[in-house]
């Protein structure tokens, strides 16, 4: 069975196709179907249900014009092949921010847009995902927002000092020289999307604060936006602590993925209990993003789906 997609012009035939027709490859083993270019015209060749969903596909990513990477290819296909009609369009119209390069930083997939959207709607939202999924960038995407807006006087980011498995000894160097490893994916993500000058000047004022998580003990966070990075290595103590120094007009967003505890053996992680404690109050929101939500090397997606299986 052949049918035909007719493309609109040069340049969105180029989109379509990839470097090498690169774009094609995938959905074409994707959907063990057969696509032949000739000019403006896509001849497809497959199984009606292959033709089908590849003709969705090709639309979805041909919408995004310019704007297309490859990691739309890829989630384009997996929502045809889910059966969702997400419009990855209407995601990327999304705008959250712009970074100092004019970068515009938008939801790339539907779970994406949900997190975003409650982070929108709640004072305190807990984004629970795997590595690679836009939590922490996103939440502090959304707080660089809301500073720019004049809805917030501060950003205050920050996470706890546990090692990931490691034993790194004494570190050189005073109190914040020790803490800077630890927070490094923090520092990295301002880097990207204020510019280190503009960052440097917030700290500065006091505008932006990263700090180890014991730092907000005692403490009371008015007008303030509050990041809680890897809060899977947060004790139930240290979360009740955290969720506490909320102030008023405040928000928070906690990101965490319960795959990868760190604690030390017979600790519970305050953010596995932390969903059973608050799932009723209202004001705060829960959003689970998976692997389809991975925005890294495809492999990611099926590293942490074999992990999955192996787990179950």
């Amino acid at each position: 069975m052949n049918q035909i997609l007719r493309l609109r012009d040069n340049e969105q035939a180029q989109i379509v196709s990839g470097k090498q027709d690169e774009n094609l490859r995938l959905v074409e083993d994707a959907f063990k179907v057969k696509i032949v270019p000739r000019g403006l015209e896509l001849i497809i060749s497959g199984s009606e249900e292959g033709i089908s969903k590849t003709r969705q596909v090709l639309a979805n990513i041909a919408s995004l014009g310019n704007n297309l990477t490859s990691h739309d290819v890829y989630y384009a296909i997996k929502l045809s092949k889910n059966g969702e009609n997400t419009n990855l369009r209407e995601l990327s119209n999304g705008v959250v921010v712009t970074t100092h390069r004019g970068h515009k930083i938008r939801p790339k997939t539907s779970g994406q847009d949900k997190y975003i959207e409650a982070i929108r709607q709640n004072d305190i939202v807990f984004g629970i995902g795997p590595a690679g999924t836009g939590k922490t960038f996103l939440a502090m995407a959304m707080a660089i927002s809301s500073l720019k807006k004049k809805e917030v006087e501060r950003i205050i980011l920050t996470r706890p000092a546990v090692e990931a498995g490691e034993h790194l000894g004494f570190l050189p160097g005073d109190l914040q020289d020790k803490v800077d490893p630890y927070l490094r994916p923090l520092y990295d993500a301002l880097y990207d999307i204020l510019g280190q000058e503009t960052y440097f000047k917030y700290r500065e004022k006091g505008i932006i604060e990263v700090a180890p998580l014991a730092y907000m003990r005692g403490r009371t966070l008015d007008d303030s936006f509050i990041v809680l990075d890897e809060a899977q290595n947060c004790t139930p103590e240290q979360m009740k602590m955290f969720l506490t120094r909320l102030g008023f007009r405040s928000q928070a967003v906690v990101t965490g993925d319960i795959t990868q505890v760190d604690l030390p053996k017979g600790k519970s992680s305050g953010l596995v209990k932390i969903q059973k404690i608050l799932k009723n109050v209202e004001g705060i929101g829960f959003c689970y993003l998976n692997e389809t939500d991975v925005i890294r090397h495809p492999l990611v997606q099926k590293i942490i789906q074999a992990y999955e299986v192996h787990e179950k």
